[in-house]
């Protein structure tokens, strides 16, 4: 029985390993990367009625565009924020409606998390995401199948700057997410600081202008998703 158990919750699991082994994402058709000739820009948890149009305003003048993976409750607190996201172009996604890990998650309460957020996003922004990607990254099976029962696409990341944390700094996280950059590579940031360190927004868009000098420097544009 044991062995049963464990073998059961081993496979409910396995998917949440998909952000670091690259070689199980390719198993389990999670994208990691996108075939594209330059790099993607992602941004998670907002909108925050800061961090967000910080952001917005750095990309504005780089004539840049990104994807913005959205939370239904930040949405529901800052629906002008999240239309401005629109408004000016970029790409709108699902992050779920609550910031939580799927894995604790019965399948039900998964599906009702992934419509209450669907609709708060579509009601605030006027779009239907068709991209979703689990708090932490982390999926279960029941997550996944659930996100592909709908027409979604998971999109996870191939590199990112860890810009939550509390001791870093700008010049850290824009040398980690640009590090040994590659046409295809998704890029994860974050534009609200609701469920990591207070203010760490700033430090991302104080970033974000390096980033994109580094993109550019590699010989690469940023492509809107």
């Amino acid at each position: 029985m044991r062995a049963i158990l464990t073998a059961a919750a081993a496979g409910w699991a396995l998917p949440a390993l998909a952000p670091v082994s690259p070689r199980l994402a390719a198993a389990l058709a999670i994208p990691r990367r996108l075939d594209v000739p330059g790099v993607a820009l992602t941004f998670d948890d907002g909108p925050h009625p800061e961090g967000t149009p910080a952001i917005l305003d750095v990309l504005d003048a780089a004539g840049a565009k990104a994807t913005f993976f959205m939370v239904g409750e930040r949405v529901l607190a800052a629906p002008d924020v999240a239309a401005e996201v629109a408004a000016r172009g970029h790409a709108i996604a699902l992050h779920g409606h609550r910031h939580r890990n799927l894995l604790r998650l019965a399948p039900a309460a998964i599906a009702r998390d992934l419509e209450t957020g669907r609709q708060a996003v579509a009601t605030a922004t006027g779009v239907d995401p068709v991209l979703h990607r689990p708090p932490y990254g982390i999926y279960s099976w029941p997550a996944l199948r659930l996100v592909r029962a709908r027409g979604w696409t998971p999109l996870l990341w191939s590199r990112w700057g860890h810009d939550w944390r509390r001791r870093t700094t700008a010049a850290k996280i824009a040398a980690e997410v640009t590090e040994d950059l590659r046409a295809g590579d998704v890029l994860l940031l974050h534009d609200a600081d609701d469920y990591s360190a207070a203010g760490s927004w700033r430090r991302t868009a104080a970033a974000l202008p390096r980033v994109l000098e580094a993109i550019a420097a590699a010989g690469l544009e940023v492509q809107g998703r």
